[in-house]
């Protein structure tokens, strides 16, 4: 979890998902659990490093689970947590802003 949690609500919220990337995998795991392949296709332009140091950034924070089968190759999925889940409004907020907003371009 979070060593140092801000008093303000927003901080605490872009602590959390401030980066475009954990913005662009919450988007697609909230249609369900996704495994990492599939993440790293979706979410064009994040390299395997990246993609990987926020997956394990976003599962200590508590918004995912990793669960990985005992497979050759090892097949390992992705999905988010009730807290996870439970950014949907602020991401459906940004997608309403976001088409406002392209709209009066």
């Amino acid at each position: 979890m979070l060593k140092d949690i801000p008093e303000c609500p927003v901080e605490m919220t872009l602590k959390l998902i401030g980066d475009k990337w954990k913005v662009l995998i919450i988007r697609d795991l909230l249609s369900g659990t996704k495994r990492f392949s599939e993440l790293m296709k979706s979410v064009s332009g994040i390299t395997q490093k990246v993609l990987t140091s926020h997956l394990r950034a976003m599962e200590a924070d508590g918004l995912l689970t990793r669960k990985i089968y005992p497979e050759v190759p090892p097949r390992v999925e992705y999905t988010l947590t009730e807290t996870g889940y439970s950014l949907e409004p602020v991401l459906d907020a940004m997608t309403v802003w976001g088409r406002t907003y392209k709209s009066s371009l």
